[in-house]
């Protein structure tokens, strides 16, 4: 009730020429232009771009040198240890590289550390793991363009090291990147002008190198942790995700193939269902646990233990579950209590590390802030944040750094460590930065164009969901209708709110807000309203129809 409706206006006679020229209707046009794509060749482009319009792996810089160095290590006949992370994004890459190796002809093993023990980054016990195992060289990815003392040791030790990474550098005053000592760095960030990639993303360039076209096959996990990570879905992003979608709709891989079942995915999900039942799945065993869980079960063959791998990756999520709920609720109960200003920053003796970062996620979203949530043990708190579009948070807690023992992340998200009797301080010093640096905290709803209902056919519908795959940088299409009438609103589940909207009496559409029962006592007393939604086309028992998933109502606005 509280956000900032903004309608993004077009050119009307452009709209009309664009649709005209390219086959598309009106609204499909309009939130074409209000995303950038402004040219019928634009259009072509975003809606039949083929995976092999990528940019040549051997043009992103560090690639070159890091086949050289894989291709000495071939020729030495020693082994590689592969070093991932604990998120999707992570354990996805890990396989690709570990898969990548193998196929070029190397003996390629993998270490993942474990979030409880080692914590985020490339860590000396790799160093240790790759010396016993007689390996001459490490490939990281997705970490490692902060851990300078691990590839001196590494260096000291005799071992050979590539870094891939898409996390952000540190920089001297003069903001020039500031990176270890590797054999090869690669990292989109170090480089103007090349694709802001996942971790996955920057592992299949690399195996593209390697492998020419073998490498598409990779494409399942690659897509994986594209859509897991916080990575705008345009550009080469939204090719290799939708490429990849593709494939996981049609794999024939043993682990794909289980992990749909179990998750209730069959057929050729989209980014929707992959995103909220196939990665939670993969992320459980690093939060709760071992993501090497995630990585040896993304490599098996046999279906046999495919699938009882997926049903164990289930239960581990199904407790992460239990466990984020707990602390959500022990936290919510504390900012309630407590209040808040420019950010917030709450913080529990033992609350679960694996699910800190949901929690923040989930209290961003609720109270429009940036969120920090920590986890006190005896004299250390270690916890995840996650932020608001109007602020960088990874430009915030760098100018904090006096106050924190280590931090690292994106502009949305970030994990950090600090002294427990910090935490007054950092917060206090965290909400000024944010007070200064956020006029208005309320979150707008960007509505990509104002529709009348009758124009919401079910073939309408079906065209609006070439934007496919969503995600950051690519949102489902957020549309609005105003002065319409509520039909028989009810709450059912946990707490959304049905209804059936129709305009001028005419033209009724189910329609649904989850989480939204809250909003029933604003709208009592309103004779009509303004709805933002996503049209969706709802499956239930062989059946269709159109649906408006709602994202905001109001009461109606002349």
């Amino acid at each position: 009730m509280n956000r900032l409706w903004v309608v993004q206006r077009a050119n009307k006679d452009y709209v009309e020429y664009l649709g005209r020229a390219t086959g598309i209707s009106s609204a499909l046009a309009r939130i074409l232009i209000n995303r950038g794509i402004k040219t019928p060749e634009a259009v072509s482009g975003f809606f039949s771009g083929d995976i092999r319009g990528l940019m040549d792996p051997l043009e992103m810089k560090g690639i070159a040198g890091a086949v050289r160095t894989i291709t000495l290590a071939k020729s030495s006949g020693k082994p590689v240890l592969v070093h991932g992370d604990y998120d999707v994004d992570g354990v996805a890459s890990a396989a690709i590289m570990v898969e990548a190796l193998r196929r070029f002809g190397l003996s390629a093993d993998y270490f993942i550390p474990n979030r409880f023990d080692h914590g985020y980054g490339f860590h000396e016990e790799a160093v240790s793991r790759a010396m016993r195992m007689g390996a001459g060289l490490i490939v990281t990815t997705d970490c490692g363009i902060t851990a300078f003392e691990t590839a001196r040791l590494a260096r000291e030790n005799g071992l050979e090291v590539v870094i891939t990474d898409h996390h952000e550098p540190e920089r001297d005053a003069e903001g020039n990147p500031l990176v270890p000592g590797a054999a090869a760095l690669i990292n989109p960030k170090l480089s103007s002008g090349e694709p802001e990639l996942s971790g996955a993303g920057v592992a299949f360039k690399l195996a593209q190198a390697l492998l020419g076209d073998d490498a598409l096959s990779l494409l399942d996990f690659a897509a994986l942790g594209t859509l897991a990570d916080m990575v705008p879905l345009t550009g080469e992003n939204r090719l290799i995700a939708k490429a990849g979608l593709e494939l996981i709709g049609s794999s024939e891989r043993a682990p794909i193939k289980a992990l749909k079942e179990i998750a209730g995915c069959p057929g050729r999900p989209g980014s929707r269902p992959v995103s909220f039942g196939l990665i939670p799945r993969l992320n459980a065993s690093g939060r709760l646990g071992d993501a090497s869980q995630a990585v040896r079960f993304l490599l098996s063959d046999r279906e046999e233990d495919a699938y009882g791998a997926a049903r164990e990756l289930d239960r581990i999520n199904k407790e992460r579950q239990r466990l984020e709920e707990a602390v959500h609720a022990e936290a919510r109960a504390a900012i309630e209590r407590e209040g808040f200003e420019g950010a917030i920053v709450v913080s529990g003796e033992g609350w679960h590390r694996g699910v800190l970062g949901i929690v923040a996620s989930r209290i961003a979203e609720k109270y429009r802030r940036p969120c920090v949530v920590l986890s006190v043990e005896s004299d250390l708190a270690r916890g995840s944040a996650r932020s608001i579009p109007q602020f960088n948070l990874h430009e915030g807690l760098s100018e904090l750094r006096e106050m924190l023992i280590t931090f690292g992340g994106h502009k949305q998200a970030a994990g950090l460590k600090l002294q427990a009797g910090m935490i007054g301080k950092f917060r206090s010093a965290l909400s000024r930065l944010v007070l200064d640096r956020v006029p208005d905290f309320r979150a707008t709803l960007k509505i990509d164009a104002d529709v009348a209902l009758r124009e919401l056919s079910m073939n309408q519908v079906r065209e609006m969901c070439r934007l496919e795959p969503y995600g950051f940088g690519n949102p489902e299409p957020l549309l609005g209708a105003k002065g319409l009438e509520i039909l028989n609103p009810r709450v059912v589940g946990k707490g959304h709110l049905k209804m059936k909207l129709s305009q001028q009496g005419h033209f009724p559409v189910d329609a649904i807000g989850f989480d939204m029962a809250d909003a029933m006592r604003h709208l009592e007393e309103a004779a009509a309203v303004d709805a933002a939604f996503t049209p969706v086309i709802n499956e239930w028992e062989g059946g269709r129809a159109v649906q408006l998933n709602l994202k905001g109502l109001r009461p109606a606005v002349s």
